[in-house]
């Protein structure tokens, strides 16, 4: 199989954006992961920040080094030929400059994109204001193309996931947010925490560029946010959480009974596990 370069998956990722098909992004937390999702035929992979991170004994947000996440980005890029679009919070840094040297350390790693994220704000504040984010996203614009690929800044607001402010505020306050992060040169904006159709036809409606949703409980299929017009949605931890789950249901089943069928039946087998990571 020919190899691709890092543009020519840069350019593949964003044509997904505006794709007729939805993008549906797994996120991955290891290569485990990763190489379970490039063979189920996705086309593109995401990581989970919060994944990662809990995966090597940290909380959120922010408490996992750059370095520490980028290493897991780059092992991950390695392990897989599909596209990689690096979680890194709030980029790990306090400045524009800061956030650049993160921008510029994921594309060393090999990804294609990037999620940067509006919280937490400063002083115990939810949010960081609109304009010091605003700056930060065009530094990171700046250092994405001074690298030369078409790298996609996806923009997340957390208006609506943190609950900021009355909740008839929240869908404008996320749009003006929205566009103002796309007008900084965010690719693809990303509006966690909003469920019913109605008020994401109205973000895919005023936002001007590609949406991208979560999953969660209550959100519409895929196929449904397609016809809504979104663009883009992710999982998140969703899949990391739902494995830590499988794995205390075993502890469960062990403690209380003494039998194995939670790990036992419908497992992947030892050699075919193994022959994932033969190179």
């Amino acid at each position: 199989m020919t190899t691709l370069t890092q543009k020519t998956k840069a350019e593949r990722f964003r044509d997904l954006h505006t794709a007729p098909q939805i993008l549906v992004l797994p996120n991955a937390w290891d290569v485990a992961s990763a190489k379970l999702f490039e063979q189920a035929e996705f086309q593109a992979i995401g990581t989970t920040s919060a994944g990662i991170a809990h995966s090597l004994g940290y909380v959120e947000p922010q408490r996992i080094s750059r370095e520490e996440m980028v290493e897991m980005v780059g092992r991950i890029v390695k392990a897989v030929s599909l596209p990689v679009s690096a979680d890194m919070e709030a980029g790990y840094a306090n400045t524009p400059e800061g956030v650049a040297e993160t921008v510029r350390a994921v594309i060393a790693a090999g990804a294609v994109g990037i999620n940067l994220e509006d919280s937490p704000g400063p002083d115990g504040n939810p949010l960081l204001d609109v304009s010091p984010q605003v700056e930060r996203l065009h530094a990171a614009r700046e250092a994405a193309d001074a690298a030369g690929i078409p790298f996609v800044i996806n923009a997340r607001t957390d208006v609506f996931l943190f609950a900021v402010g009355e909740p008839h505020t929240r869908l404008e306050h996320a749009i003006h947010r929205a566009n103002a992060y796309r007008d900084a040169g965010a690719d693809c904006l990303f509006v966690p925490g909003v469920g019913n159709s109605e008020a994401i036809a109205a973000l895919v409606n005023q936002i001007h560029g590609p949406i991208n949703i979560l999953a969660n409980p209550g959100v519409p299929s895929a196929p449904e946010l397609q016809r809504l017009g979104v663009a883009r949605v992710s999982m998140g931890s969703g899949p990391m959480r739902a494995t830590m789950a499988l794995t205390r249901r075993i502890a469960k089943e062990l403690i209380e009974t003494g039998t194995y069928r939670a790990f036992t039946d419908d497992t992947i087998p030892y050699a075919e596990a193994n022959k994932m990571f033969v190179k």
